[in-house]
């Protein structure tokens, strides 16, 4: 623990210090910060693989997020006594930090690259969410894993007197109108480029706009988001503090991935044509068919010619050419959008699908409804129940209790596929949270 170094700074506008600290706890990761605001304490750390898992045709980042009940100083309600799943929360967290941190790892990268944040202490006044962000980009920052960042992160609440508060605290965001998380990283120049924005209005919103409470117009937007870039700066600036303050982590020796070879990729796009003909195609189902017959012509086609001259290197061949075939479409059809004004099913930039509405469409429920787009539908069904059939949270958080819930369902059979119907996913928790988010402010009370 002598090696640690800290770096801290005060929270312009709010009475708070944020503080970054590396070197005392979980030596053997690749990068690990300990973030502190008030007396919330998270530590993130970043490993990365040393090499590519055979098969690997994305980048296999992972994030996890976990709450421990210690860090408020309760015991665990379940029948043993023992930490459970993750909570709808962490995994929002895990998403929100995924998002920023993405898109700063280079293209072919394929190495299994896995950010942990765990909850060290929670003073349930300020969340601990934000800290994720910026705690995984400090680990990432002052580790060897290739990482064009660091990025920045801060969560700003619009309150009902027409301030943003920076960080505010959980009561704060309560009592607000509207909050936002926003994380973007700083340029050349020392503007501040923003990546990912999380945003909408609180239960407190639509009463508060009824009252007089100035409302979040465009212009009331954007000016919370140019204040959210010089904390965002500041967070930038602390990590690059910390990694300087530290000696040069060794930098990891990886390979980029390539999908496809040039070759490859130019005769697959000597199809190009018809490729992008087949794009144009409205109906969706059509399109599908029309795809799959050209992309099994091209195969048959080009593979002899890749293969090998004993058709040793046939699979490899196979796998290259669909995608290229997948990248030559997308080229395509963005050129067409950007040249010609015109979408992937005919559409211009401003059209829309047809859009339709029916209720009452299941009986004995106490509510239901079909909202379709194009051939999108979302059946979605309505159940009131009594006061006492709240949820219970069981989080570190303040809040307690839950009485609108909003489940979102993705089965397999919705896009035409198979696959495992069981426990929601990451994306479905995600997707209901938006949905829950937009529907609160008008919930009524």
């Amino acid at each position: 623990m002598g090696d640690a170094k800290r770096v801290s700074a005060a929270i312009a506008g709010t009475d708070k210090t944020m503080s970054f600290e590396a070197g005392a706890l979980a030596a053997q990761a690749d990068g690990a910060v300990t973030v502190r605001i008030g007396d919330t304490t998270v530590l993130v750390t970043a490993t990365a693989a040393r090499s590519v898992r055979e098969g690997t045709d994305f980048f296999p980042l992972t994030v996890d997020v976990e709450e421990r009940f210690y860090a408020v100083g309760r015991i665990p309600g379940s029948f043993f006594r023992r930490e459970g799943r993750a909570s709808e929360q962490a995994i929002l967290t895990c998403r929100l930090t995924d998002r920023p941190l993405r898109p700063c790892f280079p293209d072919g990268f394929r190495n299994e690259v896995h950010v942990v944040g765990m909850v060290l202490s929670a003073d349930q006044e300020n969340p601990h969410d934000v800290s994720v962000i910026n705690g995984a980009s400090a680990a990432l920052t002052i580790s060897g894993v290739p990482f064009s960042g660091p990025i920045g992160a801060v969560r700003i609440a619009f309150s009902t007197e027409g301030e943003w508060i920076p960080f505010p605290t959980y009561q704060e965001s309560e009592a607000a109108t509207f909050d936002m998380v926003v994380a973007g990283r700083v340029l050349d120049d020392g503007d501040v480029a923003i990546m990912m924005v999380e945003a909408g209005g609180t239960e407190a919103a639509w009463p508060a706009f009824e009252a007089g409470a100035p409302k979040v117009d465009e212009a009331v937007l954007a000016s919370g988001l140019e204040a959210a870039k010089a904390h965002i700066a500041q967070s930038v600036q602390m990590q690059l503090d910390l990694k300087a303050a530290l000696p040069p982590a060794t930098p990891m020796t990886y390979e980029l991935q390539v999908d496809y070879s040039d070759e490859i990729y130019a005769a697959v796009d000597s199809y190009g044509a018809r490729i992008a003909e087949v794009y144009g195609i409205a109906d969706k189902q059509d399109r599908a068919t029309a795809e799959g017959a050209l992309r099994d012509e091209v195969l048959e086609a080009l593979t002899p010619q890749f293969a090998g001259a004993e058709g040793e290197n046939t699979a490899a061949a196979q796998k290259q050419i669909k995608a290229a075939f997948k990248s030559v479409a997308k080229e395509r059809v963005r050129s067409r959008i950007v040249s010609e004004g015109v979408r992937i099913d005919g559409r211009g930039p401003a059209d829309i699908r047809p859009l339709s509405a029916e209720v009452e469409v299941l009986p004995k429920v106490h509510g239901s409804g079909l909202f379709q787009r194009g051939e999108t539908q979302v059946l979605n069904v309505c159940t009131l129940g009594m006061s006492r059939m709240e949820q219970m949270l069981d989080t570190l958080g303040v809040v307690d209790r839950k009485r609108y819930m909003h489940h979102y369902n993705f089965p397999p059979y919705s896009t035409g596929e198979t696959g495992r119907v069981g426990s929601p996913k990451r994306r479905e928790i995600g997707h209901a949270a938006l949905a829950e988010r937009a529907l609160v402010p008008v919930r009524p009370s």
